[in-house]
Protein backbone atom coordinates (compact mmCIF):
# COMPACT_ATOMS: atom_id res chain seq x y z
CA UNK A 1 0.00 0.00 0.00
CA UNK A 2 1.13 3.60 -1.03
CA UNK A 3 2.38 6.11 1.71
CA UNK A 4 0.13 8.74 2.35
CA UNK A 5 -0.28 10.80 -0.53
CA UNK A 6 1.25 14.28 -0.99
CA UNK A 7 -1.62 16.89 -2.62
CA UNK A 8 -5.18 17.35 -2.64
CA UNK A 9 -7.90 15.15 -2.52
CA UNK A 10 -11.91 16.17 -1.89
CA UNK A 11 -14.02 13.08 -1.52
CA UNK A 12 -17.56 13.90 -1.45
CA UNK A 13 -20.06 11.38 0.14
CA UNK A 14 -22.41 12.29 -2.64
CA UNK A 15 -23.75 14.86 -4.48
CA UNK A 16 -21.44 16.72 -7.61
CA UNK A 17 -22.94 17.13 -11.47
CA UNK A 18 -24.18 13.24 -11.27
CA UNK A 19 -25.87 13.56 -8.45
CA UNK A 20 -26.97 17.64 -7.93
CA UNK A 21 -26.90 18.82 -12.23
CA UNK A 22 -28.38 22.07 -11.07
CA UNK A 23 -26.38 22.84 -7.84
CA UNK A 24 -22.55 23.42 -9.06
CA UNK A 25 -21.36 24.40 -5.61
CA UNK A 26 -19.05 20.84 -4.73
CA UNK A 27 -17.97 20.80 -8.47
CA UNK A 28 -17.07 24.58 -8.25
CA UNK A 29 -15.02 24.43 -5.17
CA UNK A 30 -12.80 21.15 -6.63
CA UNK A 31 -12.04 23.60 -9.63
CA UNK A 32 -11.13 26.80 -7.44
CA UNK A 33 -8.26 24.12 -6.10
CA UNK A 34 -6.66 24.04 -9.46
CA UNK A 35 -3.69 25.73 -10.88
CA UNK A 36 -4.51 27.89 -13.71
CA UNK A 37 -7.42 29.59 -14.18
CA UNK A 38 -9.08 27.93 -16.87
CA UNK A 39 -7.99 24.40 -15.31
CA UNK A 40 -7.80 21.02 -17.88
CA UNK A 41 -10.34 18.59 -16.11
CA UNK A 42 -10.00 14.78 -17.02
CA UNK A 43 -13.17 12.24 -15.44
CA UNK A 44 -12.36 9.07 -14.87
CA UNK A 45 -15.37 6.83 -14.78
CA UNK A 46 -14.01 3.37 -14.20
CA UNK A 47 -15.88 2.99 -11.10
CA UNK A 48 -19.37 2.94 -13.59
CA UNK A 49 -17.19 0.16 -16.16
CA UNK A 50 -16.68 3.47 -18.23
CA UNK A 51 -20.74 3.93 -18.91
CA UNK A 52 -21.01 6.21 -21.64
CA UNK A 53 -23.85 7.80 -19.23
CA UNK A 54 -21.41 9.42 -17.08
CA UNK A 55 -19.56 11.19 -20.02
CA UNK A 56 -22.25 12.71 -21.24
CA UNK A 57 -23.25 13.73 -18.13
CA UNK A 58 -19.79 15.16 -17.33
CA UNK A 59 -19.36 16.92 -20.27
CA UNK A 60 -22.95 18.42 -20.31
CA UNK A 61 -21.75 19.86 -17.18
CA UNK A 62 -18.07 20.83 -17.71
CA UNK A 63 -18.27 22.04 -21.64
CA UNK A 64 -19.27 25.29 -20.88
CA UNK A 65 -16.25 27.38 -21.29
CA UNK A 66 -14.75 27.27 -17.66
CA UNK A 67 -12.60 24.75 -18.07
CA UNK A 68 -11.08 22.24 -20.49
CA UNK A 69 -12.58 18.66 -20.00
CA UNK A 70 -11.47 15.35 -21.35
CA UNK A 71 -11.82 12.08 -20.06
CA UNK A 72 -9.39 8.42 -19.33
CA UNK A 73 -11.22 5.16 -20.37
CA UNK A 74 -9.89 1.91 -18.95
CA UNK A 75 -11.65 -0.60 -20.58
CA UNK A 76 -10.65 0.61 -23.92
CA UNK A 77 -7.69 2.66 -22.98
CA UNK A 78 -6.05 4.88 -25.54
CA UNK A 79 -3.10 6.50 -23.52
CA UNK A 80 -0.13 4.85 -22.73
CA UNK A 81 1.79 6.91 -20.45
CA UNK A 82 -0.60 7.23 -17.48
CA UNK A 83 1.71 9.25 -15.67
CA UNK A 84 2.34 11.83 -18.40
CA UNK A 85 -1.00 11.98 -19.34
CA UNK A 86 -2.61 12.78 -15.71
CA UNK A 87 0.08 15.51 -14.66
CA UNK A 88 -0.80 17.37 -17.68
CA UNK A 89 -4.02 18.12 -15.94
CA UNK A 90 -5.48 19.90 -13.14
CA UNK A 91 -7.82 18.05 -11.75
CA UNK A 92 -8.80 14.46 -12.12
CA UNK A 93 -12.67 13.60 -11.21
CA UNK A 94 -13.23 10.35 -10.34
CA UNK A 95 -17.28 8.97 -10.99
CA UNK A 96 -19.00 6.77 -9.10
CA UNK A 97 -20.20 2.86 -9.22
CA UNK A 98 -18.17 0.16 -7.71
CA UNK A 99 -15.58 1.06 -5.48
CA UNK A 100 -14.19 -2.83 -5.51
CA UNK A 101 -13.69 -2.83 -9.38
CA UNK A 102 -12.41 0.59 -9.98
CA UNK A 103 -9.57 -0.66 -7.11
CA UNK A 104 -8.81 -3.72 -9.00
CA UNK A 105 -8.77 -1.90 -12.47
CA UNK A 106 -6.50 0.94 -11.07
CA UNK A 107 -3.90 -1.60 -9.80
CA UNK A 108 -3.94 -3.88 -12.77
CA UNK A 109 -3.12 -1.17 -15.29
CA UNK A 110 -0.97 0.28 -13.18
CA UNK A 111 -2.75 3.60 -12.62
CA UNK A 112 -2.55 3.21 -8.78
CA UNK A 113 1.23 3.36 -9.01
CA UNK A 114 1.11 6.63 -10.94
CA UNK A 115 -1.02 8.22 -8.70
CA UNK A 116 0.69 9.45 -5.82
CA UNK A 117 3.38 11.38 -7.75
CA UNK A 118 0.38 12.78 -10.21
CA UNK A 119 -0.99 14.64 -7.18
CA UNK A 120 2.29 15.44 -5.74
CA UNK A 121 3.55 17.59 -8.53
CA UNK A 122 0.37 19.04 -7.84
CA UNK A 123 -2.44 18.04 -9.58
CA UNK A 124 -5.99 17.88 -7.61
CA UNK A 125 -7.97 14.60 -7.08
CA UNK A 126 -11.67 14.69 -6.17
CA UNK A 127 -14.40 11.68 -6.16
CA UNK A 128 -17.87 11.01 -5.32
CA UNK A 129 -19.09 7.60 -3.99
CA UNK A 130 -16.94 4.93 -5.15
CA UNK A 131 -14.54 7.90 -6.70
CA UNK A 132 -14.44 9.52 -2.90
CA UNK A 133 -14.16 6.23 -0.78
CA UNK A 134 -11.49 4.58 -3.12
CA UNK A 135 -8.55 6.95 -2.10
CA UNK A 136 -9.27 5.73 1.81
CA UNK A 137 -7.39 2.57 3.65
CA UNK A 138 -10.92 1.27 4.52
CA UNK A 139 -14.86 1.85 4.20
CA UNK A 140 -18.47 0.86 3.69
CA UNK A 141 -19.23 -0.43 -0.09
CA UNK A 142 -22.12 -2.34 -1.49
CA UNK A 143 -19.56 -3.37 -4.41
CA UNK A 144 -20.38 -7.32 -3.53
CA UNK A 145 -23.82 -6.69 -4.04
CA UNK A 146 -27.13 -5.37 -2.34
CA UNK A 147 -26.17 -5.95 1.33
CA UNK A 148 -23.20 -3.30 2.69
CA UNK A 149 -19.72 -4.66 2.89
CA UNK A 150 -16.39 -3.76 4.72
CA UNK A 151 -13.84 -2.84 2.42
CA UNK A 152 -10.29 -3.41 3.75
CA UNK A 153 -7.53 -2.78 1.42
CA UNK A 154 -8.43 0.37 -0.42
CA UNK A 155 -5.72 2.78 -2.25
CA UNK A 156 -4.79 3.95 0.99
CA UNK A 157 -3.84 7.42 -0.01
CA UNK A 158 -6.25 8.57 2.46
CA UNK A 159 -6.05 7.50 5.94
CA UNK A 160 -8.57 5.84 8.20
CA UNK A 161 -11.90 4.49 7.12
CA UNK A 162 -14.98 6.95 5.06
CA UNK A 163 -18.81 5.94 4.06
CA UNK A 164 -20.10 7.74 1.69
CA UNK A 165 -24.01 8.71 1.18
CA UNK A 166 -24.09 8.36 4.81
CA UNK A 167 -27.37 10.33 5.41
CA UNK A 168 -29.41 8.85 2.21
CA UNK A 169 -28.89 5.16 2.60
CA UNK A 170 -30.42 4.14 6.38
CA UNK A 171 -27.70 1.20 6.99
CA UNK A 172 -24.92 2.81 6.85
CA UNK A 173 -24.47 4.62 9.89
CA UNK A 174 -24.69 1.29 11.80
CA UNK A 175 -22.37 -0.73 9.25
CA UNK A 176 -19.57 2.19 9.60
CA UNK A 177 -20.07 2.25 13.33
CA UNK A 178 -19.58 -1.45 12.73
CA UNK A 179 -16.15 -1.35 10.99
CA UNK A 180 -14.81 1.22 13.24
CA UNK A 181 -15.42 -0.81 16.10
CA UNK A 182 -14.16 -4.12 14.81
CA UNK A 183 -10.75 -2.01 13.26
CA UNK A 184 -10.38 0.05 16.50
CA UNK A 185 -9.55 2.61 13.72
CA UNK A 186 -11.27 5.61 13.62
CA UNK A 187 -13.32 7.06 10.52
CA UNK A 188 -14.90 9.56 8.26
CA UNK A 189 -18.55 9.49 7.11
CA UNK A 190 -20.39 12.06 4.69
CA UNK A 191 -23.44 12.91 3.87
CA UNK A 192 -24.86 13.22 0.37
CA UNK A 193 -23.69 17.20 -0.47
CA UNK A 194 -20.42 17.23 1.45
CA UNK A 195 -16.74 17.26 0.78
CA UNK A 196 -13.66 16.17 2.86
CA UNK A 197 -10.88 18.52 1.36
CA UNK A 198 -7.42 16.72 2.40
CA UNK A 199 -4.16 18.43 1.94
CA UNK A 200 -0.73 15.97 2.30
CA UNK A 201 -3.05 13.70 3.95
CA UNK A 202 -4.58 15.73 6.41
CA UNK A 203 -8.48 16.91 6.73
CA UNK A 204 -8.31 20.44 6.29
CA UNK A 205 -11.79 21.53 5.16
CA UNK A 206 -15.59 20.02 5.20
CA UNK A 207 -17.49 21.95 3.04
CA UNK A 208 -21.17 21.01 1.64
CA UNK A 209 -23.60 22.02 -0.96
CA UNK A 210 -26.85 21.47 1.03
CA UNK A 211 -27.37 24.26 3.96
CA UNK A 212 -28.00 21.28 6.70
CA UNK A 213 -25.61 18.03 5.16
CA UNK A 214 -23.09 17.12 8.34
CA UNK A 215 -19.84 15.27 8.16
CA UNK A 216 -19.21 12.68 11.45
CA UNK A 217 -16.53 11.71 12.66
CA UNK A 218 -16.97 8.32 14.20
CA UNK A 219 -14.14 7.52 17.11
CA UNK A 220 -13.66 4.10 18.95
CA UNK A 221 -13.45 3.79 22.34
CA UNK A 222 -13.16 0.64 23.38
CA UNK A 223 -14.74 -2.06 24.95
CA UNK A 224 -17.32 -1.57 22.21
CA UNK A 225 -17.80 1.35 22.71
CA UNK A 226 -17.92 4.18 19.22
CA UNK A 227 -18.19 8.18 19.42
CA UNK A 228 -20.14 9.43 16.79
CA UNK A 229 -20.22 13.11 16.40
CA UNK A 230 -20.82 15.74 14.01
CA UNK A 231 -17.75 17.55 12.48
CA UNK A 232 -17.96 21.55 11.64
CA UNK A 233 -19.12 21.89 7.83
CA UNK A 234 -19.20 24.89 6.26
CA UNK A 235 -22.04 25.43 3.63
CA UNK A 236 -20.55 26.75 0.43
CA UNK A 237 -23.66 28.77 -0.88
CA UNK A 238 -23.30 30.79 2.45
CA UNK A 239 -19.95 31.76 2.19
CA UNK A 240 -20.37 32.67 -1.67
CA UNK A 241 -17.09 30.03 -1.90
CA UNK A 242 -16.41 27.30 -4.34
Amino acid sequence: MPPITKGQIVAFGGGGFAMEPSNPLLDDYALSLCRRSRPRVCMIPTASGDAQVWLDRFYDAFDDGRCEPSHLTLFSRSVTDLHAYLSGMDLLYVGGGNTVNLIAIWRAQGLADVLPDVLAGGTVACGVSAGGLCWFERGITDSYGPGLNPLHDGLGMLPGGFCPHYDSDPRRPAAFRDIVRDTGQPGIAAEDGVGLHYADGRLVRAVSSRPEARAWLAEPLGGGDVRVETMPTEYLGASGRG
